[in-house]
């Protein structure tokens, strides 16, 4: 392969070769591979390099090396652009291992069949993301510190011979390293198969490395030779990557990206953007501003949202609104408000969303005060099916509550606002600014998110059971008081009050439900939402005996009832003393 110079998003530059060779042996077994995208893609996924030895033991280890090295530069590339490096690895790794332990089980012996060390390295933004398994190795060489970056997962029996604790294929459970390193402008990235790193020493690879020059690929069959020389017996493969440029080195660059559309303006009932004649306001704060719009040529109808002016001039804000309608278009559910596509030219900063004829959950519960059980859990059963649609995008809502939830015509509930919203494979993106953190309405949101701690899935579950019990009680929860909290000594003082206190419909299991995805800390509560949505539809054995609640909650009429019956008997006897 001849050396290449690639540029990732116009920024980060990359120099790279590689070579593999079969050495002395009549096979090589070894498989090697580096794929830079195009597009979007080299900013939300990154650059690959990979490297894999099939185990000459085996029976299939060509076909093992070949299928996780090719396999694995298709499929992470398709995995969503929300995920996380370190997510979207994982799963593609462990259906590979999957995959290749079951080719592996028609060997009479199923640890010859599909096995293969696997060394991957993946660069996005300004970090490189380390996955390994085997005794392949990556290194990186930082001005004069020659390191290595991953451990062998091999057994030495004796100075000739080891064999694979850890490797693909060899069993159904996967035990992966990784690791992640910040990216130096300079840095060189050294991969290889055992067959070179096993005959030469750590000195002679950065000697080479050092003396490399561009011609990467020259250098890589410069050390394979000396293997060779030193009498290597095993197929030779090593990749060198070297980074010259990283991405977004000052603000003024990423500025100048952000603000190449310019901020709408004002606009008025009448008014026509782009086509698109606006015919009401329907909301307007200091952040942005929502418009009905109706297209001139179809007569179709959307939300229109603009940016605020107030903020012309801070990119944090505008990354973030842009950033709006990048999220709503990742996430397909029925149950969450879709950004609309535009054919026509955008002449200024703003999205389209669908319209909506409907009302938000607030306007829906206040109509139906109380609301019937049974429509309060259908209600709840879509909103967590359109959360749940956010979150295998690794997507945190962060603001839901009553008036982020509308019903439409038919009873369908869509959740709306991407504002707050949390990507994990956006977020590890660097640059060069401070981010725009919108925290979501404080009477709404999990405690985590006021002590700063790192918010996940049941932060939006914890939104979610709030949203719940007031629709049920017609109240909110902890007396309103949640948003009054500050501290974690404030949390530890709310005191929760049984929905059925307020609504003798709603059944104690049900509360029981509700309560535990209230807990304060998350660790307390469900680990998943759909459990949690299991047990408000199913009586919980663990929320179903009535003796563990106290009876002046249960049923607070008996229970005065009782009191007045034993003072009246204590009366009683005290007369009967007297007399």
């Amino acid at each position: 392969m001849n050396v290449k110079t690639m540029h990732l998003d116009d920024q980060l530059t990359l120099s790279l070769g590689q070579a593999s060779f079969a050495g002395v042996k009549p096979e090589n077994e070894d498989s090697i591979g580096i794929r830079i995208p195009e597009g979007n893609l080299l900013t939300t996924k990154g650059a690959v390099a990979v490297i894999a030895d099939g185990v000459s033991a085996a029976e299939a280890g060509r076909e093992a090396s070949d299928t996780c090295v090719t396999n694995f530069l298709s499929d992470y590339f398709s995995t969503p652009d929300t995920w996380t490096v370190k997510k979207s690895a994982h799963q593609v790794l462990i259906a590979l291992n999957r995959w290749l332990y079951g080719q592996g089980q028609r060997f009479i012996h199923a640890e010859k069949g599909y096995v293969s060390t696997l060394s991957i390295i993946v660069f996005k933004s300004r970090t490189a993301h380390i996955f390994h398994v085997g005794d392949s190795r990556i290194y990186r060489l930082r001005n004069n510190d020659f390191e290595q970056l991953t451990r062998d997962h091999a057994t030495r029996i004796n100075s000739e011979q080891s064999y694979l604790t850890r490797a693909m294929g060899l069993d159904v459970r996967l035990d992966v390293d990784y690791r992640s390193v910040d990216l130096e402008q300079g840095d060189l990235f050294f991969l290889s198969t055992d067959g070179v790193h096993d005959f030469l020493r750590d000195c002679d690879i950065r000697h080479q490395l050092q003396e490399s020059g561009a011609e990467f690929e020259d250098t890589c069959n410069q050390l394979i030779a000396m293997a060779l020389e030193n009498n290597s017996r095993d197929n030779l493969s090593c990749q060198i990557l070297k980074v010259d440029a990283l991405p977004f080195e000052n603000s003024e660059d990423m500025y100048q990206k952000l603000t190449a559309l310019p901020f709408p303006p004002a606009l008025d009932v009448g008014m026509i953007l782009d086509g698109l004649k606006v015919e009401q306001e329907i909301h307007a704060s200091n952040r942005s501003q929502l418009y009905i719009v109706s297209d001139k040529n179809s007569g179709q109808r959307y939300v229109m949202k603009t940016p605020s002016v107030n903020y012309d001039d801070d990119d944090a804000y505008i990354e973030r609104f842009i950033m709006e309608s990048w999220i709503g278009t990742r996430i397909d559910s029925p149950h969450v408000v879709k950004v609309a596509e535009q054919e026509r030219h955008k002449s200024c900063l703003y999205y389209l969303t669908e319209h909506i004829e409907g009302q938000s959950i607030t306007a829906w519960s206040a109509n139906r005060s109380p609301a019937a059980i049974d429509e309060v859990i259908d209600k709840i059963d879509q909103l967590i099916k359109g959360v749940r649609a956010m979150h295998r995008k690794e997507t945190l809502h962060q603001d839901l509550k009553p008036d982020n939830i509308l019903v439409d015509s038919d009873g369908q509930v869509k959740v709306i606002d991407f504002g707050s919203c949390y990507v994990g494979g956006i977020a590890e993106i660097a640059v060069p600014i401070t981010r725009d953190v919108v925290l979501g309405t404080a009477d709404y949101s999990a405690p985590e998110h006021v002590l700063g701690k790192k918010p996940g899935p049941r932060s939006d579950l914890f939104s979610i059971a709030m949203i719940c019990y007031e629709m049920l009680a017609g109240k909110k929860a902890f007396q309103g008081k949640l948003e009054n909290c500050r501290s974690l000594a404030d949390y530890s003082r709310l005191i929760y009050e049984p929905s059925y206190l307020h609504n003798p419909h709603v059944p104690i299991w049900m509360d029981g439900a509700i309560k535990k995805a209230l807990s304060m800390s998350p660790d307390l509560r469900y680990q998943d939402i759909s459990e949690f949505l299991y047990d408000l539809q199913h009586p919980n054995a663990d929320f179903q005996h009535p003796s563990d609640v106290p009876l002046v909650q249960r049923n607070p009429l008996r229970f005065w009832q009782t009191v007045a019956a034993l003072l009246f008997v204590s009366q009683i006897a005290t007369l009967v003393i007297l007399l």
